[in-house]
């Protein structure tokens, strides 16, 4: 089964769904410093069916920087077999490009094959999701998290610009597509890029904090190097 929009959905689910908690527990919110450039890798281990599937997203961030190695060596067709899962979906490494986060709510460590990772989101995934394949690059996903993302002032962002004025902030570069990919590629990374008609690439340095929010509902899209920007609070 083909679900690799999974890792649309994931690479922008840092946080646990603010829908699926109760009120008192989506209040707990801590902070993490020191992001930019952290590495990470992502393990979804998918349920349910026929019609409705979700993604439980397991995280390595705070835990390890997600070692080669132990990556290589996962098995997702083992992994389901022992979680008695649909599928795992390996979305990584991946590396933030913001500066500051916040995180809600945590949940816990669990160990795959000897790799650390927590629990960070369960994603409702469709159906009609699962059949599409390949998720469409420069096109929108719906994203339910409640976030802070902290670009610092001094920073360089990269951004991607569409026809309308929507702006979409790189939130984590990934080594799936590219796995030589660096954060000094990035400020030529527009050259690489088949941008639909009227899209622009740009990079900018920062002349005063970013603040990218999100209360429920995020727009996360992906590049065709599977690289994802989350949409300016102001532009939603």
């Amino acid at each position: 089964m083909n679900i690799s929009p999974l890792r649309v959905l994931a690479a922008g689910s840092l946080l646990v769904l603010s829908s699926l908690l109760p009120a008192q527990a989506a209040e707990r919110i801590a902070w993490r410093d020191h992001m930019r450039n952290a590495r990470y890798g992502e393990i979804v281990v998918v349920t349910g069916g026929p019609f409705q599937f979700v993604g439980h997203v397991y995280n390595t961030i705070g835990l390890n920087d997600c070692p080669e190695a132990a990556w290589k060596a996962l098995d997702p067709k083992q992994l389901a077999k022992e979680w008695k899962a649909r599928t795992v979906i390996l979305n990584g490494p991946r590396y933030f490009m913001m500066d500051r986060i916040s995180l809600a709510n945590p949940g816990g460590v669990a160990s795959f094959d000897g790799l650390q990772a927590r629990h960070l989101a369960d994603v409702e995934i469709s159906l009609a999701s699962v059949l599409r394949g390949k998720a469409k690059p420069y096109t929108d996903n719906v994203v339910k998290r409640t976030t802070v993302y902290v670009y610092s002032k001094g920073k360089m962002v990269y951004e991607l610009l569409a026809p309308d004025g929507r702006v979409y902030v790189l939130q984590t570069y990934a080594l799936i597509v590219d796995p030589h990919l660096t954060e000094a590629d990035l400020a030529s990374l527009g050259s690489r890029l088949h941008l639909p008609q009227g899209w622009k690439y740009q990079a900018r340095k920062l002349d005063k904090d970013l603040e990218l929010r999100t209360t429920g509902t995020a727009y996360v899209l992906q590049d065709d190097l599977e690289n994802s920007y989350q949409r300016e609070t102001s532009a939603q």
